[in-house]
């Protein structure tokens, strides 16, 4: 891995405990997930994938369109669509709302796009109370830590763990049984519901043909954020939307089996506009706060653009041998695994963690599973070349460059190559110890080598 910050991946992989939770929790998610899309439950698995991406791919093309639509259809039905371009302009706006409207507390529902733009933290500098309450986030905002996994977001954390941050930030007993510790969230959680003021989701979708906004959940929580308190505020990015009501059937389909191996997860909720007359719950405003944080820089790059297609299953985490070693907090922004290591360099400049797009082993794994077909490996090569090319642009990288140049001039020269390949068999064993290689063999090791080299064993074959 190019440039990684090795301190803490190191401490990762030699926490025998960490790497069992990360391991046991993955391999559960992977199997589920097989069982899900085998031939015999869905057998047009492929051709829902296939249709998934020309839907994103369509809709990302004329972006544009889809969301004036989007924002007309959320007006007629009484809400406000809100256009943020970064993570200020979406904590300027609640903060300015929640100080109109007088209020102190704030409900959440897990979503990564308020992790993106560190919303808990922006509100608390202002005392404006913000809570989560998806248990999994709930647990982490106490732990003040941030999202391990895309879907599983205290994936790497087993229930002692929570045990004693239960004891010790709540007051409670030591409970190590989970349904007892969900208990007690519970508890906490339901006094927050009912004294909240406003309510923050994320979204999964955004339907272009009639405004609604749809969450896809498994706790019951989201649908608690929605309807207690009277302000409902949707924060997402802008490639969330899809043209129609019925593409919904493709991504649903495609959603659950490949995050959790679910057909469907528990709770689909279609939010559309605020509490109607004769409407019993419900809140009396809705917002949708349409963030671009980046995601327009993509637009431009007619292959790289795919990577808004994300529909943030998690699957390519699952499946993928570097994240399932490292973790996710290795990964420096809050998209961990795959599908991080492509949009962290596009949202934020190849100049800024330029390691990650370095950080795959390449084996494709990501792309065979991913439910809308975006080409993760090949996104990765791109980014490599425009990370080279930048340290090129900046004068820095001088020394891989001269390695390569005398490389190739290696291999055009037959007899100089054989000759430095049999000094070299017989001081690899020195190689960890070379300058710029230690970098290199100290994160591999090296096989051993091979008593007769192929050019000779050819040789003799051929005379033989």
């Amino acid at each position: 891995m190019q440039g990684t910050p090795t301190g803490g991946i190191q401490q990762t992989i030699g926490d025998p405990r960490l790497q069992l939770a990360i391991y046991s929790a993955t391999r559960r998610l992977i199997e589920h997930r097989a069982g899900a899309v085998g031939s015999e439950r869905l057998p047009d698995y492929q051709e829902l994938r296939t249709r998934a991406n020309q839907i994103k791919q369509h809709t990302i093309e004329h972006l544009d369109h889809y969301l004036e639509q989007f924002e007309s259809n959320v007006a007629a039905h009484g809400g406000k669509v809100v256009y943020c371009r970064t993570g200020e302009d979406v904590s300027d706006f609640v903060l300015g709302l929640a100080k109109e409207r007088k209020a102190h507390l704030i409900v959440k529902s897990k979503s990564m796009t308020t992790e993106e733009v560190h919303f808990n933290e922006r509100l608390e500098r202002h005392q404006l109370e913000t809570v989560e309450t998806d248990l999994g986030e709930y647990i982490l905002q106490l732990a003040h830590e941030r999202p391990y996994h895309i879907v599983a977001p205290a994936l790497h954390m087993t229930r002692y763990d929570v045990a004693e941050l239960f004891t010790k930030t709540l007051g409670v007993a030591k409970e190590v049984e989970p349904e007892k510790q969900t208990k007690i969230a519970r508890a906490t959680l339901r006094e927050k519901f009912l004294g909240a003021d406003i309510g923050v989701t994320g979204a999964n979708f955004l339907v272009a043909d009639s405004g609604a906004v749809v969450l896809v959940e498994n706790e019951g929580n989201a649908r608690l954020s929605t309807s207690a308190p009277k302000i409902h505020i949707a924060v997402a990015g802008i490639e969330k939307v899809i043209p129609r009501a019925q593409d919904l059937a493709v991504f649903l389909d495609l959603l659950g089996r490949s995050a959790t191996g679910q057909p469907l997860t528990v709770y689909t909720s279609f939010l559309s506009g605020p509490r109607r007359a004769g409407e019993l719950d419900g809140p009396d405003e809705f917002y949708v706060v349409l963030l671009d944080n980046g995601r327009t820089k993509l637009l431009k790059d007619p292959e790289k653009r795919q990577s808004l297609y994300c529909i943030r299953c998690g699957a390519c985490l699952n499946h993928c041998p570097v994240y399932r070693k490292i973790g996710g907090h290795n990964y420096p922004w809050v998209y961990s695994g795959p599908i991080g290591a492509i949009i962290t360099p596009q949202f934020h400049g190849v100049s800024e963690d330029g390691w990650l797009p370095f950080a795959s082993s390449l084996c494709g794994a990501c792309a065979e599973v991913c439910p809308v077909k975006i080409e993760i490996p090949k996104l990765l090569l791109k980014l490599r070349s425009e990370v080279t090319e930048a340290k090129r642009a900046q004068g820095s990288g001088g020394v891989e460059r001269f390695a390569f140049r005398v490389w190739a001039w290696l291999m055009t020269h037959p007899k100089t190559y054989l000759a430095l390949a049999r000094l070299g068999s017989k001081s690899a064993g020195l190689l960890p110890k070379v300058g710029p290689l230690g970098s290199w063999t100290s994160q591999r090791e090296l096989p051993p080598m091979a008593s007769q080299s192929f050019h000779r064993w050819w040789a003799q074959r051929r005379r033989s």
